[in-house]
């Protein structure tokens, strides 16, 4: 199509070639996690402060009347003000899966970034409630597009044995995301009466969107996405820049470079997969992709996320001290990715998250028995120790959630689908989390307001379920490589790759020949002489000195 590229330039500068621009690439496309977790914690904060609800719900309210939970808002009022960046994230993950193949994976965590640093500056002057849903909609636009295609990007720059680590930095950025806005909203709400104790959290996301969009015009763009599109010699620069410090010659850099050109000749050959095949041929992968991300969902973490501060104050803190240990529980969050970050590559995937919905379960059943106690005691004094109590369980929730079914499902959707099918793949597990996104959003305060505690049960329940379907649906698929999962899932492979990576071989010499400023010899300029004797074949060692980078290489070739 036309608006694919026709060139590709990296720009960012030589002294970060090698495990400097791997991390700082893996650890800046994060910042459009980072702006996701920050947007549901700004929001979280706003709805227990007085001047963001006269504005939005033209309700006047004292303190005292939303720690006891009678502002006066219409609860489906206040679950669409929520849920609304949910639907337009779900319509943006799918459109998502276009972009990130046609224009390829950093433009797309460009665009993302615009649509944030748009939605926040509407949402920093919105003058009435239909602004901040329009703010809010278009802010789903980005977390849409950002959330589909940072895993992808991580997933396909990581090492093999360490995707779990790149996809817990992404993730682990989501919390922090999360975390500075608990500690921003916070710092803010002593602005009050002013509004820009809810309005200064948006200046805060404008300015995380720009650096985010500086830092795109600098990110690498992934190698697999470079090798598919035809950028061959681009694909083998950039991948010796990110693993090999630079050095192309390197073994297991040719190695990786020639598995990664069969796959995307093999695949190319099969064609891009239409969104039926990737029912029909990657079936299995489609019901893990799918119910990994829902029960991330439907297992309560924005049940608890989106409305923390309210749920703290129902427990029976004052507001402002729902608004500190809500930064305190942001930081247990935070915290619990560490765990994930280390040892989901060395124990595996489905350990983790059979051991995270037990976690899970459990947590939620104490914060669930407990919110049972809290209710039948008066406000004020009575409650403080039923409410600590409440507190230390939802901190347990957090930091297992944020081991396991937190980084988890964002893991396995972007490694499960081969590269032919990964970008709608991905984008079919992204808009899946979207949908239930929206829906416990919607339904999470209608719901606590009619059955109270009972509403942590029923996330028990879901906890359970997916302990089941992860037991007997979920295959492992640590110390893999990507190309290498259709074995796992049990998809036909590629019958011989040799002929493939044969010719990956020649076309990684023919770019060391052309970096080195020698010509590049075409296969009708090699021939083969049979041997006149029984005598071993002779080996001639040729060496080429590559001065560029400052490096030696030497290539032996068999004649």
């Amino acid at each position: 199509m036309f608006l694919r590229p026709k060139t590709y330039t990296a720009r960012y500068p030589q002294w970060m070639v090698g495990r400097p621009l791997l991390y700082m690439s893996s650890a800046l496309a994060s910042l459009g996690d980072a702006m996701f977790g920050y947007g549901q914690g700004s929001i979280a904060s706003a709805q227990v402060q007085p001047s963001f609800i006269y504005r939005m719900f033209g309700k006047e309210v004292t303190m005292a009347q939303i720690q006891a939970g009678q502002t006066g808002v219409d609860p489906f009022t206040q679950a669409v003000t929520v849920s609304c960046l949910n639907l337009t994230a779900l319509l943006a993950s799918f459109i998502a899966a276009y972009l990130c193949d046609l224009l390829g994976r950093r433009m797309s965590v460009r665009i993302g970034g615009i649509m944030y640093f748009i939605a926040a500056l509407i949402q920093i002057f919105a003058p009435n409630l239909g602004a901040l849903i329009a703010g809010r909609c278009i802010q789903g636009l980005g977390v849409g597009i950002l959330s589909m295609t940072v895993p992808i990007l991580q997933c396909e720059i990581a090492p093999a044995h360490a995707r779990g680590l790149f996809v817990g930095i992404e993730y682990i950025c989501l919390n922090i995301g999360y975390a500075v806005s608990a500690w921003v909203g916070y710092g803010f709400f002593f602005a009050m009466p002013s509004e820009i104790s809810w309005r200064g959290p948006y200046i805060v996301q404008a300015a995380i969107a720009l650096v985010l969009i500086f830092w795109t015009f600098f990110l690498p763009e992934t190698p697999r996405w470079l090798a598919q599109n035809g950028f061959q010699k681009e694909a083998l620069v950039t991948l010796a820049d990110l693993h090999g410090a630079g050095n192309v010659s390197d073994p297991k850099i040719l190695a990786t470079y020639a598995e990664i050109v069969a796959a995307v000749e093999f695949e190319a050959h099969m064609g891009q997969a239409s969104w039926r095949q990737l029912f029909t041929q990657y079936t299995r992968r489609c019901i893990v992709g799918i119910t990994c991300q829902m029960f991330a969902q439907l297992n309560g973490i924005n049940a608890i996320l989106y409305f923390l501060p309210s749920n703290l104050t129902r427990a029976g803190f004052t507001i402002s001290r729902s608004l500190l240990y809500s930064g305190a529980c942001a930081l247990i969050y935070c915290s619990g990715t560490i765990p994930a970050m280390f040892l989901i590559d060395k124990f595996g995937r489905r350990v983790f998250l059979l051991f995270g919905s037990v976690a899970l379960a459990a947590s939620l059943s104490i914060v669930g028995g407990l919110q049972y106690y809290a209710d039948t005691l008066p406000l004020g004094s009575a409650r403080v120790s039923a409410a600590d109590a409440i507190f230390f369980g939802v901190c347990l929730y957090l930091f297992f959630f944020g081991a396991t079914w937190g980084p988890g499902p964002w893991l396995l959707g972007a490694e499960i689908f081969p590269l032919r099918a990964r970008a709608k793949g991905m984008s079919l597990s992204t808009g899946t989390n979207w949908l239930f996104n929206f829906i416990i959003a919607f339904i999470t305060p209608p719901l606590f307001n009619t059955i109270n505690a009972g509403y942590y049960f029923v996330l028990v329940g879901f906890c359970i379920i997916s302990f089941v379907v992860v037991w007997f649906i979920y295959p492992e698929t640590a110390h893999h490589t990507l190309e290498d999962l259709g074995e796992v899932f049990g998809d036909k492979v590629m019958d011989d790759e040799g002929p493939a990576r044969e010719k990956a071989q020649m076309s990684a010499n023919a770019i060391q020949r052309e970096r080195s400023g020698l010509p590049v010899i075409t296969d009708s300029e090699v021939t083969l002489q049979p041997s006149m004797s029984t005598a071993p074949t002779a080996k001639d060692e040729v060496s080429i000195i590559m001065k560029e980078r400052s490096s030696v290489i030497t290539i032996q070739s068999d004649v």
